[in-house]
């Protein structure tokens, strides 16, 4: 496993701010999964953003070099947003998506956890909200008792958003059409940071996700595809 590469302040200028990251990087690249070796500044917002991140996964490092430049990106901005504006703390607010693209089991929601595990030690603050499409689908059908616009926006609005497995299950119902427009129509226009994983290939995502929504995606994504067995198979 290759070390998590530190950001050079230099190419942001904003090197006091973001030297101070590069210790608890250290912490990181030893893997020993205690957050209780970091600083206390830094053990306290590892564990708030950690707190959504499954078991499985409390390990999960983003191994794929363009992942760790798209955290880098997110936050050197929020730094210089800081230094522009002074702040008690870095918060990413914006910045560009992430597309992770790749067959069943080669290990993109690993990698989705494990960004959301480094971006939570570089001493920004990143309010994650976490969701399968199967369940964010769920979530907002109709039914008594619960207000589905309520939830649909605290996805929506969300300052950065993992959606595991978009465009999973076969044919799109209306519903589910809906809710993938509304939700990636939503945060292109407010430029929210969105981390996405699909096992769809790159040309079926017209097809399948419709033109409106992959129209919006190869603007507001970076894509990364990734090859590779079926992890889950191999250990099996």
């Amino acid at each position: 496993m290759e070390p998590t590469p530190k950001i050079n302040p230099e190419q942001h200028d904003v090197l006091p701010l973001l030297a101070a990251q590069n210790r608890t990087l250290d912490w990181l690249n030893t893997d020993d999964g205690n957050p209780y070796s970091l600083p206390n500044t830094a053990r306290r917002t590892y564990l708030n953003a950690t707190s959504v991140v499954p078991l499985r996964y409390r390990t999960a490092v983003a191994q794929h070099p363009e992942i760790r430049q798209w955290i880098n990106g997110l936050v050197a901005e929020a730094f210089a947003a800081q230094k522009k504006q002074p702040t008690p703390a870095a918060v990413v607010r914006s910045g560009p998506s992430l597309l992770i693209l790749g067959s069943v089991g080669i290990g993109k929601t690993y990698q989705g956890y494990g960004a959301l595990r480094e971006m939570a030690i570089t001493g920004v603050i990143a309010e994650w909200t976490v969701v399968t499409a199967a369940d964010l689908y769920a979530r907002l059908q109709p039914r008594f008792g619960v207000d589905s616009e309520t939830e649909f926006e605290r996805h929506a609005k969300a300052p950065v958003l993992f959606v595991d497995d978009l465009g999973a299950g076969g044919k799109l119902s209306e519903h589910t059409e809906n809710v993938n427009f509304r939700l990636i129509n939503y945060r292109y226009d407010h430029q929210l940071p969105t981390l996405i994983t699909s096992n769809l290939l790159p040309k079926e995502l017209g097809a399948r996700m419709g033109d409106r929504v992959a129209s919006r995606l190869v603007e507001m994504c970076h894509r990364i595809n990734m090859t590779g067995d079926d992890k889950r198979r191999r250990v099996a």
